[in-house]
């Protein structure tokens, strides 16, 4: 007989258990793709809830969230899960907890299953990674584990979901013979010291914290707990321990070498970032091609009005902003996820972590630090593989001053501006320097926050223990699921704030001039629709708001028409060079770029034969790219990562202001040397 045959109350079963040991894959087969992600209440931590697939014939809930490695939370992430096996806020206690364990790892991954046991959960075991054990020859056995544990043991083959059956079996059993687990659970539960805990002796189980033994003696005696501790010193007694395969120290002696792992991984690196770079350009292309189409199907169809415009240039071009980095967002994380899967991506974080530990951060930043080269989109989203919050909110904030792809055909036009043509290796010189200084800078700005957080907080950086996996062949349909995942997030998270931002600065350069006057003579349709454009943007709110902070401009040698420029990159950072063309009605599209530099070599202040384009005010702007922070999009996904305004807030205030003094340091040196 069900559980649920009996009983009105829709159980709740809570899967536990240490990072790569197998949750997410045992997720997925009992409750197939039909699962919910969402924010645990007050936080950003996610977690997974999904019915079980009718085919067991149980009516439940599956809840899967981050993993754990004892119940000592060392981090936000942790600390959630713990609490969720205790009492969720929205869906109440779980009835019963399945603890994966990775059998390949047995010893260790124990320590949270026997954590468990002595709370009085009702728990099942899963024994995870079973097939990695017969390649080297070894078996174990579930019934005397189950026999120790005094708890239901089971095996799962994690490729064909064998043992899925097994696992729902004993679910049930636990739920008829005893529906109301919660009268033998804590009310509230321990509160461990992770300080005190030795994760890495598990021999030290007696020496946890004395308020923690006080609350388990409320419920287990001395004896008990001198039992217990037997149990533990058997499960990991030299039966049950398993040496690393040959094949891993081999490749560990490579991979984890002190010079040549660290030469590997910034080549594995390279190729991660250049995928994402350059796989992803030719389908970004297409997707923006397609946009433009769009959007000038839509001109042609409802003609030059404010509604047509506001489909083709606001909702049109507002979607295609958030669709046009989905590529390089699929990209990342199928590339991230066969590099985790297969075990290698936690030996590069623990390659790096050295260098990175000194300014705050640790291994796991060096990714999503990496990746912001190519966007900071998805870059920010790569922090959620950061457990620390701390660390991760340092990484988030540090991610824009990242020189991303965005930011190239701005440099490549105030390099070109700067640097004659017939010198591209000076003008790569510079642009490398550019991307010198965005690293550095980078650097600078953590180990600042760092040393001030560190002074002021009690808290201490956290430990980076990492279990390094065994190698494997990574599962390709978890790689793609994941990813898929990450993309949906993206779209429905970040996109609607992408959209009404975008929204926001098509009114403002489109108001209130909606029927522009210019002279039509001898121009072409192209070209009358073009010099509108350019009026319509020059008589806006937004040039009312450039002619505003002119003043602010005027010292960086820059004029009211760079202003609104710099705002409306502020949609999309490559946005500044098209921005351009129309404030300064540059009309030639056969070459676009050397049509704007002869514009920008010939424009002058208002009422004077001031240059406004001098190599000061174009080394300034370059500089102040660097630094500024990326476009809408950045601030969407940091606040939807962080969970609040308050950060992204805080990084257009600080950026901005270190883009402008930044700028003016630049210009003002320039100046002095005699390069006005």
């Amino acid at each position: 007989m069900n559980y649920t045959e009996t009983e009105n109350k829709i159980p709740l079963i809570a899967i536990a258990g240490q990072p790569n040991s197998g949750k997410t894959t045992l997720f997925n087969l009992l409750s197939g793709r039909n699962s919910k992600t969402v924010n645990y209440p007050g936080s950003t931590v996610e977690y997974s809830v999904a019915p079980l697939l009718p085919k067991f014939s149980l009516k439940a809930k599956v809840i899967d969230s981050p993993g754990i490695i004892s119940l000592v939370p060392s981090s936000i992430d942790e600390k959630i899960s713990i609490d969720t096996l205790y009492s969720h806020p929205e869906l109440g206690k779980p009835d019963v907890i399945i603890v994966t364990v990775d059998a390949s790892q047995l010893s260790r991954h124990l320590f949270i299953a026997l954590q468990l046991i002595e709370s009085k959960f009702k728990i099942v075991v899963v024994l995870t990674m079973t097939d990695l054990l017969l390649k080297k020859n070894f078996n174990i056995s579930a019934k005397k584990l189950s026999e120790t544990l005094k708890c239901d043991v089971v095996k799962l083959d994690n490729r064909t979901g064998n043992g899925v059956n097994e696992i729902v079996k004993s679910v049930n059993k636990i739920l008829v013979s005893s529906h109301n687990v919660s009268e033998v659970h804590f009310h509230s539960h321990p509160s461990f010291d992770k300080d005190d805990l030795l994760l890495n002796s598990y021999d030290a189980i007696g020496q946890i914290e004395k308020d923690v033994l006080y609350k388990v003696q409320s419920q287990l005696s001395e004896t008990e707990l001198l039992k217990a501790n037997e149990k533990l010193v058997v499960l990991n007694s030299e039966p049950a321990f398993l040496k690393p395969d040959e094949l891993t120290l081999k490749l560990d002696r490579i991979f984890l070498h002190k010079f040549w792992g660290l030469i590997i991984f910034f080549i594995v690196m390279f190729i991660l970032f250049s995928s994402i770079f350059y796989v992803a350009a030719p389908i970004m292309d297409l997707v923006s091609e397609g946009i433009s189409l769009l959007s000038g199907y839509t001109v042609t169809l409802l003609g030059d009005t404010w509604y047509g415009n506001l489909i083709s240039q606001g909702v049109i071009n507002g979607v295609g902003s958030v669709l046009v980095f989905l590529p390089q967002i699929l990209i990342l994380f199928l590339l991230l996820g066969l590099f985790e899967d297969s075990g290698y991506l936690a030996r590069g974080a623990m390659l790096i972590d050295k260098p990175l530990s000194l300014i705050g951060l640790n291994g796991r930043s060096f990714v999503p630090m990496l990746s912001g080269f190519a966007c900071a989109i998805p870059a920010i989203m790569a922090t959620r593989t950061i457990p620390n919050r701390r660390e991760r909110l340092l990484t988030i904030f540090i991610i824009p001053l990242m020189s991303c792809s965005a930011r190239l055909p701005v440099y490549a036009l105030l390099i070109a501006f700067l640097i004659p043509a017939d010198k591209p290796v000076l003008g790569g010189l510079v642009l490398t320097f550019i991307y010198v200084i965005s690293v550095f800078s980078s650097v600078l700005i953590a180990s600042i926050i760092h040393k001030i957080v560190s002074k002021y907080s009690r808290r201490k950086d956290s430990s980076f223990i990492l279990e390094l996996p065994a190698y494997r062949k990574p599962k390709l349909s978890n790689v793609i699921r994941n990813s898929y995942r990450n993309a949906r997030h993206y779209i429905v998270k970040a996109g609607p704030v992408i959209l009404m931002l975008s929204l926001l600065i098509w009114v403002l350069t489109y108001f209130p001039n909606t029927e522009p006057q210019v002279d039509e003579t001898g121009k072409t349709a192209d070209e009358i629709i073009l010099l509108k454009n350019s009026e319509r943007v020059a008589t806006s709110f937004a040039a009312d708001l450039g002619k505003m902070i002119e003043p602010v401009m005027k010292p960086l040698g820059l004029d009211w028409r760079v202003g609104v420029s710099l705002i409306a990159a502020f949609a999309a950072r490559e946005v500044f060079v098209s921005s351009l063309a129309l404030i300064f009605k540059v009309t030639d599209d056969g070459d676009l770029q050397n049509s704007i530099l002869s514009s920008m070599r010939n424009a002058t202040f208002r009422d004077s034969d001031q240059k406004v384009f001098t190599i000061s005010s174009t080394a300034g702007l370059i500089v102040f790219f660097v630094f500024a922070l990326q476009c809408i999009s950045t601030l969407a996904v940091s606040r939807k990562e962080t969970g609040s305004w308050k950060v992204p807030m805080v990084q257009l205030f600080v950026f901005t202001l270190l883009a402008y003094i930044a700028a003016l340091i630049t210009v003002t040196g320039f100046r002095f040397f005699g390069m006005a």
